[in-house]
């Protein structure tokens, strides 16, 4: 059954939306305060994953709070008004589950996996981390150390430092330019007040999205977060609503009008370059077109930069082209990683491959090859738990609407051969950056 589920702005605040798909039963509740909830019951599973979404990221970060996203992910562990640091990872160590956070550009998502039973217990603990951290200034400072050494472990690694480096050449000032886990000089600056300030304002009801899947009951859960939020002192104002997403509209703002050659000298072994531009915003019609592209152009071992650059040349192990959306901008870009000698050849090798793909198309065996690459992918990516409280959640916050799997398909196969080829027209016709990361001299 083709199923098809509109994620209303706000809707009423009791009302529930309901459907099944695959055996598994889908609902959602927008709660006083404007808190959603969606849940995705998947029959005989033991296990549960229940994550906190809040809609806040890097982008969101404004001057003398920068860094305060991911500063606010690793303090939410370290103590509330009830628990100590010890007493959450205690929690979880006890009954053999795994809790986690991720910080994004766009939101920040505080998870947990435990079996269906020890559900109440992680939607308690993490109700009380998302409203009633502490915050204190001791173990702030202490995460501030441990922080800058995440960040200089990332420096460390070329591969993250070319990725890094091109998202800030592609897009410049705009606030999705900067790095998500802020920089060594923001996280030495930025105070405790800062962090507290961003936390009061972004960690309300209205931004909070808690997504589960698994052995889950979706009327038990509303109960469980509705006590986890007001035990935690969250004030669920009858009249507010869910606080609106992110434009569509395009944006440009701060994005560089010309492509941008940036060198960064490291002494490493190998080199490290992206070829790229800005991509597609995250609800742009076209994001069914450009994971076909992606599929045919670099996104596995049949694909056109791994034929040509590692099969039949031998100038790289890894090479690849990648994509990533947001709310009214993206960037897609094509890496490869190489002997320092042979990095020119290898990027003309990159910007080769996409302009072919813009002059003459794709073959039907690739269109037919990348159609299945992809929905066997989609399938087997939902085969946990965490994958599909992943999916509720990113609807919710980023889409807009959920789709099934067969419609999701359905999108996926009516791509066209002609519908490749505009959108590669239109990318390599985009302003180009080169980043390269490796041991180059002046």
């Amino acid at each position: 059954m083709t199923w098809h589920l509109p994620l209303v702005p706000a809707g009423e605040p009791g009302a529930d939306l309901t459907a099944g798909q695959d055996g598994a039963t889908i609902r959602r509740t927008v709660l006083p305060g404007g808190v959603r909830v969606l849940t995705e019951q998947m029959p005989g599973l033991r296990s549960a994953t229940v994550g906190a979404w809040v809609g806040v990221g890097s982008r969101d970060e404004s001057d003398g709070h920068f860094g305060s996203t991911h500063f606010l992910e690793h303090l939410l562990f370290k103590g509330t008004r009830r628990r100590s640091a010890l007493d959450i990872a205690e929690a979880f160590d006890a009954v053999g589950g795994d809790a986690n956070a991720a910080t994004g550009k766009e939101h920040t998502c505080y998870y947990a996996r435990v079996l269906d039973t020890d559900l109440p217990m992680a939607v308690d603990v993490i109700g009380d981390m998302v409203t009633s951290a502490r915050l204190d200034g001791d173990e702030l400072e202490t995460e501030r150390g441990v922080i800058l050494e995440e960040l200089a472990m990332s420096d460390d690694d070329p591969g993250d430092v070319v990725h890094e480096e091109f998202s800030a050449a592609v897009l410049g000032a705009h606030p999705l330019g900067r790095p998500i886990g802020g920089t060594p000089d923001t996280i030495r600056a930025v105070p405790r007040d800062a962090v507290w300030e961003h936390y009061r304002w972004h960690y309300r009801p209205e931004t909070l999205v808690v997504a589960a899947a698994g052995g889950v009951d979706h009327d038990a859960l509303v109960g469980q977060v509705t006590d986890a939020l007001t035990g935690g002192g969250w004030d669920l104002d009858a009249g507010a609503l869910p606080r609106d997403r992110r434009s569509d509209a395009p944006e440009s703002a701060g994005v560089p009008a010309e492509g941008v050659a940036l060198t960064v000298r490291r002494q490493v072994e190998q080199a490290n370059v992206i070829v790229g531009s800005t991509g597609l915003a995250a609800t742009d019609d076209r994001r069914f077109a450009l994971s076909v592209l992606n599929a045919v152009l670099g996104g596995g071992m049949s694909s056109r930069l791994f034929q040509e650059i590692r099969e039949r040349r031998g100038l790289a192990y890894t090479t690849y082209s990648f994509a990533s959306g947001h709310g009214g901008l993206g960037t897609f870009g094509l890496y490869a990683g190489c002997s320092p000698a042979k990095v020119d050849q290898v990027t003309d090798l990159l910007v080769a491959e996409l302009e072919r793909l813009a002059a003459d198309g794709i073959t039907d065996a690739e269109l037919e090859r990348s159609i299945g690459q992809l929905s066997g992918g989609l399938v087997l990516g939902l085969e946990d738990s965490g994958s599909r409280m992943s999916r509720l959640g990113k609807a919710e916050l980023v889409y807009g609407e959920l789709l099934s799997v067969a419609e999701s398909l359905e999108r996926v196969r009516a791509v066209t051969a002609d519908d490749v080829r505009e959108l590669a027209v239109d990318l390599a016709s985009r302003p180009r950056s080169v980043v390269r990361v490796g041991p180059f001299g002046d």
